[in-house]
């Protein structure tokens, strides 16, 4: 067994995946303007290159998760990250908007292939409770401070004019990250088992790509167009496809044909609720961070460099909390993530009725900061308990499947509840501002409401499905 400490020095390196990914979606939403005015692009265009990006992040979150499990989790993360490195200097050597919503779209598609493999590395690596909790917690902390990192960035580089335009460095400065990650991979990252014992399932690779491409697209670029009929019929269309695919799972699975995903993880309960938890946390999480960016600087009248920078507080807080809650899950379970329930509904309350236009600077920061606080006790938290059951051998089907709820839940997020607060932007910023956090009220009600359902104690679901697989499963030695 490797000693504990080279466990860290490899989730250090691999969470770089999940941190330049997340930095890469948030950097964006404070340097569109710049952007824009760079490569003299219309809204439509802009409204591309974030689409562009999601698109291809969610599409292949569970092939990529899938892929670790039949290529080896190490080859797949390391050349995850050498394409998301070069499509990020693409990205900022692009000279038209086509050519920037090209290389956004497959540096996505490269993100979706890196980042399961760092959650599956921690099921792999981390098998004692404790240690695994740490490790989730990080995780979290990872994901909450590269979101806060991105609209720091984002602000700054926006402001920044040096030897290249600002809204380059937005790209460039995955580089070096890029660069030296991929050495440390090299030299100190460890080959986990393969799983070939069948081919890749590329039919169900198909089938899931276009059904998720059926339900994010119509969502982002549906309400720019004014709902036409070809979003409605996308979206049906992506029901089916759906339904259709598990339908074609169940049948590769009792054929023993490996299927992308193993249908036989949402017999886990603590899964699958942990996975609407995800879905509605991450829809908030994404959505107030967009919201809270663009009412800054539009209602309230900070610039792009001091919106970023009022993120600086909450990002902080939400590191503290996180190492808290990593430590008192393991005495006080699910109770930790309530308790930040119900700070996240104090302070969005709180917002919504004291954001006004004149309000004092250090309340815009403080409530901000009590945000930030209570983000920390759910958000890391959430990632353990939806993974809490499922049985090692299942790391990369689960850590796909988790991603792309994570992932998709963003563009739900951003294109619904974003929706709704540009669509009431018409009557003034602070009354769109008014009913977006109304949207994230309900959110939280319903990740409240999901913790609840949530059972205390492990439930015997793993156990039968750690025993079915010892009999059914090939393994390749």
């Amino acid at each position: 067994m490797k000693e504990l400490k080279n466990k860290w020095l490899e989730l250090i390196i691999v969470l770089s995946a999940p941190l330049l990914s997340v930095i890469d979606v948030f950097i964006i939403n404070v340097a569109i303007p710049t952007i824009k005015k760079g490569i003299h692009a219309t809204d439509g265009e802009m409204q591309l290159v974030i689409a562009g990006y999601l698109l291809g992040y969610a599409a292949f979150l569970i092939t990529g998760g899938r892929a670790g499990d039949h290529f080896g989790r190490k080859k797949v993360f390391f050349w995850g990250m050498f394409a998301f490195t070069v499509a990020s200097c693409l990205c900022g050597l692009s000279q038209t908007a086509f050519q920037l919503n090209i290389t956004r779209l497959f540096q996505g598609l490269s993100a979706s292939f890196m980042v399961p493999q760092t959650i599956a590395f921690i099921q792999v690596l981390f098998t004692d409770t404790k240690e695994r909790a740490k490790a989730f917690g990080l995780y979290g902390i990872t994901l909450g401070t590269a979101a806060v990192i991105g609209q720091i960035l984002g602000g700054y580089l926006s402001d920044t004019h040096w030897f290249i335009e600002g809204w380059r460095l937005v790209f460039f400065i995955n580089l070096p990250i890029g660069i030296i990650t991929l050495w440390a991979t090299h030299k100190y990252v460890t080959e986990t088992v393969k799983h070939q014992s069948t081919k890749f399932d590329y039919t169900g690779i198909l089938i899931l790509t276009f059904a998720l491409f059926s339900l994010i697209y119509p969502l982002i670029q549906g309400r720019e167009a004014g709902w036409p009929l070809w979003s409605f019929g996308l979206l049906i269309l992506s029901v089916l496809l759906f339904a259709f695919f598990i339908y074609n799972q169940k049948i590769k699975l009792s054929k023993n044909e490996n299927p992308l995903i193993d249908v036989r993880l949402f017999k886990i309960r603590s899964f699958n609720i942990g996975l609407v938890a995800v879905l509605f946390h991450f829809m908030l999480h994404t959505a107030y961070l967009l919201l809270s960016a663009v009412y800054l600087q539009n209602g309230l009248g900070v610039s792009a460099l001091d919106s970023g920078l009022y993120f600086v507080l909450p990002g902080i807080l939400f590191i503290i909390s996180s190492v808290i809650a990593s430590r008192l899950i393991i005495k006080f379970g699910k109770r930790v993530l309530q308790v930040g329930v119900v700070i996240l509904l104090m302070a969005f309350y709180l917002q919504m009725t004291l954001w006004k236009p004149g309000i004092n600077t250090s309340l815009i920061i403080g409530l901000m900061g009590l945000w930030g606080f209570g983000n920390g006790l759910v958000l890391p938290s959430l990632l353990n308990i939806a993974l809490k059951n499922v049985p090692s051998q299942y790391a990369g089907a689960a850590a796909g499947i988790y991603s792309t709820f994570q992932q998709t839940a963003s563009a739900l997020g951003v294109s619904i509840i974003g929706g709704v607060f540009f669509y009431f932007s018409k009557d003034g910023w602070q009354t769109a501002y008014h009913f977006g956090i109304i949207c994230l009220l309900i959110c939280v009600v319903m990740v409240g409401l999901m913790l609840q359902l949530l059972p205390n104690m492990k439930t015997e679901t793993s156990k039968k499905l750690s025993e079915e697989n010892e009999r059914s499963e090939i393994i390749d030695i």
